[in-house]
């Protein structure tokens, strides 16, 4: 199949729509028996089951979801808005199923294959090889039907237990998306209102992908369907292969946003903000690749670090607005999603499935995608913390498998990032997978205070401004310039020590060697300075050497950068690039290695603080029982 985007006509939908409403009226499906009788015991609510097996046992049954949807209110002639709406989607779900499942027929033999087996039947391997087909366009069928009903219901609600999966039919397209339908029929009989008809149908279509996908090795044929890119613009539904998309239609995102002028102080972090935004709207869509990844300095993870009040959540709004406003522009799908301590769940293994849905949501190759993880330190345990839930060690091992797992795969239409007040409460292997070091410290200087107040206190009132030129400390070329110089000697007194030792020993770094030198010295002192720390540092070192400024005229017009091809904007972007130099080299270095020393004293420092006040409680406790003691009032 076309590995470009692949367009299905509506005629080619609208030809499926008589049979797609006939399978929703009424439909005979053949399933296995499990020995459960369809009439409940009187009085109980529980059906007979027979001890003869009946495993092997195969029978028909009748599937009219109409009027299992109906049934929901059975007092009332008319559909309720859920209901028809439900019903809608289904038959439209079933439609765009068939016509996938031409489409696969197509970009395959199997077309010329059922034509010749339409004269006369096939014969030896080109038989096997037309039943191998016919089952790989079935298992297709079943795939679509699933995801359209995934990504098109809209239900909020905890899905509930009682939902059992399809019993699946391979032999061809309509017999597969009819075992699909007789599974929701099934689900459905146990609705009590509208509401529970969505949850449960979104619920049965989770359950059906899950079980397709662990079935896809038993079929050959559909290589011809791993890289298919499918939209149907009407309805808003994407298919990329065997992807999971994201389960639900992306809503207006509706946040306060913040101009880059409206962020006093944070200079770096802010520089990079921008730079970020820009990075994500060079990602080509047809290609599923950004230049940055290709050409270095792509910023997959981050973590931002500060005192509470500094301005991190600032930032996020500062970064979302800007590639709301990209997208915009671009006419591109924009999705932001912030996983937070309210999505860890008390049952097992839910807030990891919470937590891979908003990585999925956030991944979705078919848009831009800008992710939070607030409070991380909250959100995420260490693995080695006893009173932390089990939620949250499930959010831990997730958040480090799709951040550098063995199946990560970065495409460069995405970006996570992970903020916290106390990052040295992070578990350090997920630490170390945030590619960069964002430290959040708020305003610092005279002007940056000034500017904030002026800022924050608006304009209802007649003060004079006094000697002060208001924002010029905030020129974000200016600051970042002058912030960078303060690194190029390190700024915590624990690596400050290692960086004399080696000026003293070696003097000022002039080759590679002289880094490595340097670098074995810091992991001397920090041994949490890993192979991955080195390899952060060479990240931020690439994206140094793309430290250039894509020009605001580009993001302006899509034709002018976004919309074109993407040789086209890995070219644009080549013109723009330099080397990186031996300055640069250093200034990251100390950047990152001071994060790591932070790190590490405030995690010591909270423990002695710690040791230091149950020392003082003791010493406290003893001086009041000894008064206790004199005034006769203890007693063992």
């Amino acid at each position: 199949m076309d590995t470009g985007l692949t367009a299905i006509s509506e005629a080619d939908i609208e030809k499926h729509r008589a049979i797609a409403q006939s399978f929703i009226t009424r439909v005979v499906v053949l399933e296995d028996s499990s020995g459960q009788s369809s009439t409940s015991l009187a009085g109980t609510g529980r059906r007979f089951v027979s001890t003869v097996s009946v495993g092997s046992v195969r029978k028909t049954r009748e599937v009219e979801l109409a009027k299992t949807v109906q049934a929901i209110r059975p007092d009332d002639p008319l559909l309720s808005i859920p209901q028809h709406t439900l019903l809608y989607r289904v038959r439209r779900g079933l439609q765009i199923a068939l016509a996938v499942a031409d489409v696969f027929a197509r970009s395959t033999d199997l077309e010329s294959l059922q034509a010749r087996n339409a004269r006369a039947p096939l014969e030896g391997d080109e038989a096997n090889q037309f039943r191998r087909l016919l089952a790989a366009s079935a298992y297709v069928a079943a795939f679509t039907f699933s995801s359209y009903l995934l990504q098109l219901i809209d239900a909020d609600g905890e899905p509930p237990n009682d939902i059992a999966a399809p019993d699946f039919l391979f032999d061809t397209p309509q017999d597969a998306v009819k075992s699909v339908l007789a599974g929701l029929d099934r689900a459905l009989a146990g609705a009590k209102e509208d509401a529970d008809l969505l949850v449960r149908t979104r619920a049965l279509a989770r359950i059906a992908i899950d079980g397709l996908l662990a079935r896809k090795g038993r079929f050959d044929g559909l290589g011809a369907f791993e890289n298919a890119h499918i939209r149907i613009d009407a309805d808003d539904f994407t298919l990329d292969g065997f992807d999971v998309a994201p389960g639900r239609k992306s809503k207006p995102l509706v946040m306060t946003f913040k101009k880059p002028e409206e962020v006093v102080g944070n200079h770096i972090a802010k520089y990079q903000s921008v730079k970020l935004a820009k990075m994500l709207m060079a990602y080509d869509f047809d290609r599923e690749l950004n230049p940055f990844v290709e050409l270095g300095g792509f910023l997959f993870t981050f973590i931002g670090d500060g005192a509470p009040g500094t301005g991190k959540t600032t930032l996020i709004q500062m970064i979302a607005g800007l590639l709301h406003g990209y997208c915009q522009v671009a006419g591109y799908p924009f999705a932001y999603e912030n996983f937070g301590v309210d999505q860890i769940s008390s049952y097992q293994g839910k807030s990891g499935q919470n937590c891979r849905q908003f990585i999925n949501n956030v991944l979705n190759p078919r848009s831009i995608g800008f992710g939070t993880i607030d409070d991380i330190d909250q959100v995420a345990a260490r693995r080695s913390d006893d009173r932390a839930s089990a939620g949250q060690q499930e959010i831990t091992g997730v958040l480090m498998d799709a951040f550098a797992g063995a199946g990560t795969v970065v495409r460069g239409n995405c970006s996570f990032g992970m903020f916290s007040n106390y990052p040295e409460n992070v578990d350090d292997a997920l630490r170390q997978r945030a590619g960069a070091r964002w430290l959040v410290d708020g305003p610092q200087t005279r002007e940056d205070y000034i500017d904030i107040f002026v800022l924050l206190a608006g304009k209802n009132h007649r003060i004079p401004l006094g000697e002060h030129q208001l924002f010029a400390a905030q020129e974000i070329k200016r600051a970042v310039s002058e912030a960078y110089e303060e690194h190029a000697r390190p700024q915590e007194d624990g690596l400050m020590k290692v960086y004399e030792r080696f000026m003293k020993t070696n003097g000022g770094p002039k080759t590679l060697a002289d880094i490595g030198t340097y670098l074995h010295m810091i992991k001397e002192a920090e041994p949490r300075f890993t192979g991955r720390a080195i390899k952060n540092v060479t990240d931020a070192i690439k994206m140094r050497a793309m430290d250039i400024e894509l020009p605001d005229e580009w993001f302006e017009k899509p034709e002018a950068f976004m919309h074109k091809s993407y040789d086209e904007k890995k070219a644009m972007i080549e013109e723009l690039r330099g080397p990186f130099s031996m300055e640069m080299v250093m200034q990251e270095i100390n950047r990152y290695a001071d994060s790591e020393f932070r790190y590490s004293d405030r995690s010591d420092d909270s423990a002695v603080a710690k040791l230091v006040r149950d020392a003082r409680l003791r010493e406290r406790a003893v001086r009041e029982i000894e008064e206790l003691k004199q005034k006769g009032l203890w007693s063992v």
